[in-house]
């Protein structure tokens, strides 16, 4: 079936017909938000026609199986109009009527905004300016990856056109050519707290998005027959993205709020909803509306290879970052739903190499980093694994898109390379000195920190094991290999490097500061004072009950030294967990001042985490004077 096909057997829904979901949809409105007394009745009210028209008569999408690799897909960038897509479901027969009362109830999946415990919603939306990067990342995925003929539409509002990160993915969308992406901007006029920037002059959306390369159409979005005509235009061919341009009234349908200001996230009253119901007109549940459905076409996926073996001698010299794309494309080749997304620095992070190894599923996303997480989230609700690197400084530009992945049950992969001050010369702003304090903080998240090339292959490996947000961090300096390939890592463990029964502190690293404790081990030893060294690459989940017995080996005492910041590293995660342990005590030793540019030893040194200060600290413990 080709995409033309695709359009010929839409659902061929009446004016009447589409006049009638249209009321029934808002009268579903109206009924859950004062049920719940809470919600937003009139950004749902605008788009009423807009998404009427499109399910009833445009969307491809199987409701039984909302899994189906070739269902259209829909995502409401503007997720605070939830009622709305809620009611759309109720009007085809798949949300019981009974159930939108349960509206942002405990236990109901109908919350305030979308997530996937609705079982129709394939990412957590409301945070203004994501979905058309997710969406992008859906349609990214079905034309490039899959070859299926889907199409994929985001619903945006006029005020989150004010985000950044909408024209990140709007100029992404062009360079990919996704004729597969439709935007449907809802330009009601009226945001949260007042008019927004532009109001209702649509060309200048319109000149902004043909700006960006998309095909762009302007139109009455309460017009149904104008918007069924324009759907059937929409058949996913060509080399453009395609946006629609919406002149809508916000709360259109009720005279008491229709272009009024103030009454945005306002529920009606019972009175009032009586009022509107009467002003919509008779809602006739039967027949509910149909959906047309998709071709059953499955995904087209490459046959996988065997892994090649890690060919690491201990004792060369690797940084981790190269091990990571080492091991990115060893494990690529071997896994056809690993994907892997950059920031235009993948010659520093070695994403290069995967981007060499399999081209057809390396993606560049330039300096956008925000649009580049949106789109991993897009790409892993089509069943991708998505690896998304760039230096771990630029992580934080892009926190809230990394956030609601967690609430979109995301399997991404974050990698952030040129962490701590170890970087050296290239300065402070390049220094991801966050980055652990931001992964640690995400809920159910998995933080891993390699200290060696070896320890990187297998926590690569581990995190495409892992089913949801993970980071693995990365340093530029090449370290010693320290491991072998029969080595074992797991998630919540760590590795002892030195060892002895005549230790009597232990040393607690990840990354490079493992090594810079084995060089203040080396010095001690020469002191004929033994230490133990634990390289905690599993930052969380943490090994609680390795770090206890080897602190109660050691006589009580960890000395925890990473190349963070104090706050929200690996020395907080290791006090937390042994915060309940009257017979242990933890010393943290952090990046301290503002770090300058410099070699990365002598960076290391006036931060105060290099080996001869470790040595000191070790000594003042030892004797007893920490």
């Amino acid at each position: 079936m080709t995409d033309n096909d695709r359009a010929s057997v839409a659902v061929t829904t009446s004016t009447a017909d589409l006049e009638r979901l249209c009321r029934l949809v808002r009268t579903y409105i109206v009924r859950e938000t004062t049920a719940a007394g809470s919600g937003h009745v009139t950004s749902s009210f605008s788009a009423t026609e807009l998404m009427t028209a499109l399910f009833f008569h445009r969307l491809h999408f199987d409701l039984a199986r909302p899994e189906l690799a070739n269902n259209d897909r829909v995502v409401f960038s503007k997720g605070h109009a939830s009622p709305l897509l809620y009611a759309l479901y109720a009007a085809a027969g798949a949300v019981p009527e009974a159930q939108l009362d349960t509206l942002r109830k405990l236990g109901s999946p109908l919350e305030g905004h979308p997530t996937p415990n609705f079982r129709y919603a394939d990412a957590a939306t409301g945070s203004l300016g994501q979905g058309i990067s997710i969406a992008l990342g859906m349609a990214l995925a079905a034309r490039k990856l899959d070859q299926l003929t889907c199409m994929t539409w985001t619903l945006l509002g006029d005020g989150e056109l004010a985000e950044g990160s909408v024209w990140e993915a709007a100029e992404l969308a062009s360079h990919y050519e996704l004729s597969n992406l439709v935007a449907i901007c809802d330009i009601n006029r009226l945001g949260q707290s007042g008019p927004t920037m532009v109001q209702h002059h649509t060309e200048i959306y319109r000149a902004r998005f043909e700006a960006f390369g998309w095909k762009t159409h302007v139109i009455d979005g309460h017009d149904l027959d104008a918007l069924c005509a324009l759907y059937d235009s929409i058949d996913g061919r060509g080399n453009q993205p395609v946006a629609i341009v919406a002149s809508t009234i916000k709360g259109k349908g009720f005279s008491l709020v229709a272009d009024k200001e103030g009454w945005h996230g306002k529920a009606l009253t019972p009175e009032q909803a009586q009022q509107c119901y009467k002003e919509i007109g008779p809602a006739d549940p039967d027949p509910p509306g149909a959906i047309a459905k998709p071709e059953p076409k499955q995904p087209v996926r490459k046959r996988p290879e065997l892994p090649a073996p890690i060919t690491y001698k201990l004792g060369d010299k690797v940084a981790t970052r190269k091990a990571y794309g080492d091991a990115l494309a060893r494990l690529g080749k071997a896994m056809p739903e690993v994907v892997a997304l950059d920031g235009d620095v993948k010659n520093s992070t070695f994403a290069e190499d995967f981007a060499k190894a399999v081209p057809d599923r390396y993606f560049d996303m330039f300096i956008a980093e925000q649009n580049m997480v949106g789109t991993a989230v897009g790409l892993s609700t089509r069943g991708h694994v998505p690896f998304v690197s760039t230096f771990a400084a630029f992580m934080s530009r892009a926190y809230d898109q990394v956030r609601m992945a967690v609430y979109s049950r995301a399997n991404v992969k974050f990698v952030g390379s040129h962490c701590g001050v170890s970087i050296g010369e290239d300065g402070p702003s390049q220094m991801g000195l966050e980055d652990l304090a931001m992964f640690r903080a995400l809920g159910q998240s998995v933080v891993l920190y390699p200290s060696d090339a070896v320890s990187t292959e297998r926590c690569v490996e581990l995190l495409i094991t892992h089913r949801g947000i993970g980071y693995l961090r990365t340093t530029r300096p090449a370290t010693p290999v320290l491991y072998c390939e029969a080595d074992v890592f797991h998630l919540g463990g760590s590795m002892v490097p030195r060892h002895s029964e005549a230790d009597r502190l232990t040393i607690v690293g990840a990354g490079i500061t493992v090594h810079e404790a084995l060089k203040a081990a080396d010095a001690l030893a020469g002191k004929g004072l033994a230490v133990r060294v634990v390289d905690a690459y599993s930052i969380k989940p943490l090994d609680r009950e390795g770090l206890l017995a080897h602190a109660r080996a050691t006589g009580g005492q960890l000395l925890v030294v990473e190349d963070h910041w104090p706050e929200g590293g690996l020395g907080e995660a290791v006090a937390g967990a042994l915060s309940y342990e009257p017979d242990v005590r933890v010393w943290r030793m952090a990046v301290q001042g503002i770090p300058s540019s410099a070699s990365p030893e002598d960076t290391m040194r006036c931060a105060r985490i290099d080996a001869a200060a470790i040595q000191t600290q070790a000594e003042k413990l030892i004797g007893g004077k920490g």
